[in-house]
Formats: C-alpha cells, structure tokens, sequence
C-alpha cells in the first residue's frame, strides 16, 4: 500500500492496494491531523463515496506525521461564532463517525503516537485497531474546560464504563497495553511492525468472502440496540440467510472434502 492513486485534497491521502485494501491518511502531519472542518467534510464525502465502491474489502485509516489524531482543531474551535456553529461542526464529526461504523465493509485504525479527544473517538468508531507500543490515548477535554462529551459516545461502547468515565473525568492518557487491556484497541505491536503488522490484517480480511463480511459486520451493528431476545431472533434471520448464499455452500463443501474454498467473484 505505498502507491497513492488519489489525493482527495491537501487533507486527505487515498490508496489502494490490488487486494481491495484502502487506505485513508489524515494528512494534517503539523497540526497532529487535527480534524479541521475541511477535513471532517472531506472524510465523510469520502467515506460516502467509497462505501459503494464494491472493490474496497478492507478500509485502513491512519494518520501522516509524528500523530495518529490530536482532535479537534482547538483553533477553529475558538473561532466559532454561535452555538449553532458549534453544533453543525460537532454533528458533522458525529456523521464522520457514523460513517465509519456504518461502512459496509470492516475498518481498521493504524494507530501511532496520540490519539485524543476525537482522535480515540476515530479509533474507538474502528471495527478494529492496531497501535504501535509507542502510541498514547486520552480524552483530556476536562483538562480544557470542554469536557470530551462526543467522543464518550463512541468510548462507552467499546470499553467498560468505569474505563471509560476515569479516562473522561480525569483526561489522564493511557499507554497502548492499557488500551488493549480495556478493548480500546485489538493488538499492540512495536512502532517498526505498525505497518507490516496492519497490512497482514487487512490482507487476511480481505481475503475473505465480501459479501459475508458486509452482511455479518451489518448484522452486528443493527443488533447493538435490540434486546438479547430480538438480538437472537434478527441474527438467526441473517444466519438463515447466509447459509442459502453461495459463499456458504461453497465453504462448507470446501470444509467437509478438507480442499481450500474457490469463494465466488464478489
């Protein structure tokens, strides 16, 4: 993945690999890709775009630079005339947000150095993420006066919520083993393996069954809000519905003759 097709502006760097890996780089590297409303409005364009580009298996977002993500640009922030403005710029994080846990297909944060305020929401907003045994994560609002009330949303559903209010209340950064402990994070791995250790996952990913994957990552997401008896009855649908793909039929076969799948052309 060290071919970039597309610059999508000075904000957003895309690139594709022949496997259906893609690669979104926040490229803010002087500002610690802090998320200006230039580029919020260029993710989630691009994010729209690219979720009904079927050649795109595996989505990897990282950062340029010596950050994964610092937040908030602080400056733009103080610039805002009104509430109004305000809201309409943290709603548009909000469906950055959305965006990403609504991609059909899994993605993964490539995460190194810090992630903070709507930094660790990125991550957190990931289906899943690497970090580097270098990279820190904090949600220091408090420490401004501006308390991380956004990025909790995402927080408090990937951690325990003690976690999650001691990282909120306190802004204290924890360490990358920390965040694997509490499930912020999948794997920890040295910062000069990032790269190999992220592409062998999303290459492992990718090779497997696409529609499978867009439809078991869309029946996870939809089952989040329903209770365990409505959970159980909307999964066994989709269970149904699979197995009368021909990716389970074609996999299953593949299991019992003990061959390889020959899975079908998405």
């Amino acid at each position: 993945m060290n071919h970039p097709d597309t610059a999508i502006g000075p904000v957003l760097l895309v690139d594709r690999d022949a496997g259906g890996v893609l690669r979104l780089t926040l490229n803010r590297p002087a500002q610690r890709n802090a998320l200006s409303a230039e580029l919020l409005r260029v993710l989630k364009a691009t994010l729209t775009d690219l979720a009904a580009d079927p050649a795109v298996r595996v989505l990897v977002l990282t950062g340029a630079g010596p950050a994964f993500c610092a937040g908030h640009d602080l400056k733009e922030l103080r610039a805002l005339p009104d509430e109004a403005a305000a809201g309409a710029l943290f709603a548009l994080c909000g469906d950055v947000m959305l965006a990403l846990r609504r991609f059909p297909s899994p993605v993964i944060a490539q995460v190194h150095g810090v992630a903070t305020a709507a930094g660790c929401q990125l991550v957190a907003s990931c289906d899943l993420a690497i970090a580097s045994d270098h990279a820190r994560f904090a949600t220091p609002g408090v420490n401004i006066g501006l308390f991380c009330s956004t990025p909790a949303v995402a927080l408090t559903r990937n951690v325990a919520y003690k976690h999650a209010m001691e990282m909120l209340l306190t802004g204290d950064p924890i360490d990358a083993a920390t965040a694997q402990r509490i499930g912020l994070v999948n794997r920890v791995v040295s910062t000069g393996d990032l790269d190999v250790a992220t592409v062998a996952l999303a290459a492992q990913i990718a090779s497997r069954p696409q529609a499978v994957l867009r439809l078991g990552k869309a029946a996870v997401q939809a089952q989040l809000g329903l209770d365990e008896a409505a959970a159980y009855a909307d999964m066994s649908a989709t269970m149904a519905k699979n197995l009368l793909m021909a990716e389970a039929a074609e996999g299953i076969d593949a299991f019992l003759g003990k061959r390889p799948p020959n899975w079908p052309a998405a």
